[in-house]
C-alpha cells in the first residue's frame, strides 16, 4: 500500500523536521504513528512454520515465543550524491507474556538481499516471495529481537528513481537512517511494553551482508556502539569479486547483478560510459539505465529479451590471450556455473571486457589471483574499476565480535569474498579484529558449536540432490544444489547460526 508522506511536522519532535519547513533531516520517521502491517500471533507462525514446505525453518528457528506486531515505517534519508529522498523498513516488535517477549530488549538491524522488484516491501509477511522476512520473523522477532529491516531507497514507497546497488556510503547511510527512524517510531507506534535495551545487533545476507559490513564500518567510524555483527554471504571484496567475473569465472545470475551494478554506479558516479552501448550490447542498451530495480519479474526479463539469464560475455574472447578463461575451468567444481556465463546474446560487450582486463593486468588487485597486499588494486585507470575498487570493503578491520558465515561452493557469491576479508583482517590490526569464520558447507570438528548446524546442512544438501534424482536428474542432483545452494540452503542456516552467535555476546 503506497502510503502518504508527512514531509512537514508530524507528530511534534518525532518527525524531524528542520526548522523553516525545509526537507526533513536523515532518519527522521515521515509518519508518526507508522503503520501497523500486520500482528503475528505466535500459535499462527507456528502453523505457518509447521507447513511441509517451512519444516527445515521450524527445525532451525524454534517454536515461536513472542508474538509480533509488524510496523511499515517511512523515512528520510539520502540518495548517492546526497540528494533527500525517502525510503522504508519494517518493524518487527516482539510483544506478549513471556518475560523474553517485552520489557527491554535487542535491536536487530538486518539488510536483505538482492531484489529485483521495485515494490519490494519486507514488511509484508504475506508475500510468498519474501522469504527473508519470514526468516526474520521467526528466528528473530519470535524469539524477543526487535528488528528493524530497510527495504533500501530506490524500493517500495521510496521516492528516489534508482538503487545505489553495493554503494558503501549510500547504503550505510541508509540503514542508519532507518536505524534512527525506528528508534523513534518505537514509542510512536504505542510499543511501551516493548523497549531497546542498547544492544545492537547488524547481520544481513548476500547484497544483505556487504550492506551490514559497510553499515557496521561506518557506525564505528561514527563511534556508534554495535554490540556484535554477522555478515553472511556478501561481496566484500567487491573488486577481486568482478577482477575474477572479468577472467572468466562468471558467478550465477551475473546479468541481474552486474546490470544493477553498473547502472548504479554510473547514477553514483555519472563516468562509467558515455552511452550505455559502450558497455551493455545494442540489443539491451536502450532503458537499462532504468530497467532494474523494475516491475518485470526475472523470467518475465529473460522471456522479454530485456536481459539474458545466464551470458554475461562472448564466448569468443575479446583478444586470443584470454581464451583459456573464456570461460575459466578452474576451480573445477564451479567450472559448469562460470561456463553458462559465456554465449550467444551476452549482455556486455568484448571491448568492455578488454579494457577491463587490461586494466587488471596493469594493476592488479592485492589478494586475487595472487596475495601481496591484500588489499584492492591501486591506481586503477578504467573507471567501472575505480568504482568497485572505492566501494571494495578491504581497508578496515571491526573492533566489535564480528562473524563471517557462508559457503564454500556458493556460485553466486564465491566464497573468496570471505577468504579475501578474512585474510586482510588477518594481516591489519589483528589485535583490533576479534572476528571469526564459519564456513557452513565443511565438517564438523571436535567441540564445534556449530557442528550440528553443519551436519543439518548436510543433510538438507543431500535432500535437495536426493529430491533432483528421483526427479529425473541425470547429473547426481548438482544443478539442483547449485540452484538452492546461495539463497535456499546457505541463507537460512548461516541465519541460524548468527542466532547462536549473538545470544552468546
Amino acid at each position: 500500500m503506497l502510503l502518504a508522506l508527512c514531509m512537514t511536522a508530524c507528530g511534534g519532535s518525532d518527525s524531524g523536521a528542520k526548522p523553516g519547513g525545509g526537507s526533513p533531516g536523515r532518519g527522521a520517521l515521515l509518519q508518526s504513528p507508522p503503520q501497523l502491517v500486520s500482528s503475528v500471533v505466535a500459535g499462527d507462525l507456528l502453523l505457518e512454520l509447521n507447513a511441509a514446505i517451512n519444516q527445515p525453518l521450524l527445525a532451525l528457528s524454534g517454536a515461536p515465543l513472542c508474538d509480533i506486531a509488524v510496523y511499515h515505517l517511512e523515512y528520510s534519508t539520502v540518495g548517492a550524491h546526497n540528494e533527500p529522498t525517502t525510503a522504508s523498513a519494517a518493524l518487527m516488535v516482539p510483544t506478549g507474556l513471556d518475560a523474553r517477549c517485552r520489557g527491554d530488549r535487542p535491536i536487530l538491524l538486518y539488510a536483505h538481499g538482492t531484489s529485483t522488484d521495485r515494490a519490494f516491501n519486507i514488511a509484508n509477511l504475506h508475500d510468498a516471495q519474501n522469504a527473508e522476512g519470514l526468516l526474520l520473523a521467526a528466528l528473530f522477532a519470535a524469539q524477543g529481537y526487535i528488528v528493524v529491516a530497510p527495504n533500501y531507497a530506490g524500493y517500495d514507497t521510496s521516492t528516489l528513481g534508482y538503487h545505489a546497488y553495493l554503494n558503501a556510503d549510500q547504503q550505510s547511510k541508509d540503514m542508519i537512517d532507518g536505524l534512527t527512524a525506528a528508534r523513534l517510531a518505537m514509542p510512536a507506534a504505542g510499543a511501551l511494553i516493548t523497549r531497546d535495551n542498547g544492544q545492537l545487533f547488524i547481520t544481513g545476507y548476500s547484497q544483505g551482508g556487504y550492506v551490514a559490513m559497510a553499515t557496521q564500518r561506518a557506525m564505528q567510524a561514527a563511534g556508534i556502539a554495535v554490540t556484535a555483527s554477522a555478515p553472511m554471504s556478501g561481496p566484500y571484496a567487491l573488486a577481486a569479486f568482478f577482477d575474477a567475473v572479468a577472467s572468466g569465472q562468471v558467478d550465477g545470475g551475473a546479468p541481474v547483478f552486474t546490470t544493477l551494478l553498473i547502472t548504479g554506479y554510473q547514477r553514483a558516479y555519472g563516468n562509467i560510459y558515455a552511452n550505455a552501448t559502450d558497455v551493455f550490447e545494442a540489443q539491451y542498451a536502450p532503458g537499462i539505465d532504468s530497467l532494474l530495480p523494475g516491475l518485470l519479474t526475472r523470467g518475465e526479463l529473460y522471456a522479454q529479451g530485456k536481459l539474458p539469464q545466464y551470458a554475461l560475455f562472448s564466448a569468443m574472447p575479446p583478444d586470443p590471450i584470454y581464451a583459456d578463461i573464456t570461460p575459466a575451468t578452474q576451480p573445477s567444481y564451479l567450472a559448469p556455473v562460470f561456463a553458462l556465463g559465456f554465449g550467444s546474446g551476452n549482455l556486455l560487450s568484448n571491448s568492455f571486457r578488454l579494457s577491463y582486463l587490461q586494466d587488471a593486468a596493469s594493476h592488479p588487485d592485492g589478494g586475487w589471483p595472487v596475495t601481496t597486499t591484500g588489499a584492492p588494486a591501486s591506481g586503477a585507470g578504467f573507471a567501472f574499476r575505480q568504482a568497485l575498487v572505492l566501494n571494495d570493503l578491504r581497508n578496515w578491520a571491526p573492533t566489535a565480535p564480528t562473524l563471517l558465515c557462508g559457503g564454500t561452493s556458493d556460485p553466486i557469491v564465491f566464497w573468496l569474498n570471505t577468504q579475501l576479508i578474512q585474510n586482510y583482517w588477518s594481516a591489519h590490526q589483528p589485535a583490533a579484529t576479534p572476528f571469526s569464520v564459519l564456513d557452513i558447507d565443511s565438517t564438523p570438528t571436535a567441540a564445534d558449536p556449530y557442528g550440528a548446524l553443519k551436519t543439518d546442512f548436510s543433510i538438507a544438501k543431500q535432500a535437495v540432490a536426493l529430491t533432483a534424482v528421483t526427479q529425473g536428474a541425470t547429473d547426481g542432483g548438482a544443478t539442483a544444489v547449485f540452484e538452492a545452494y546461495h539463497a535456499t540452503l546457505v541463507a537460512p542456516f548461516c541465519l541460524a547460526a548468527v542466532r547462536a552467535f549473538f545470544g552468546s555476546q
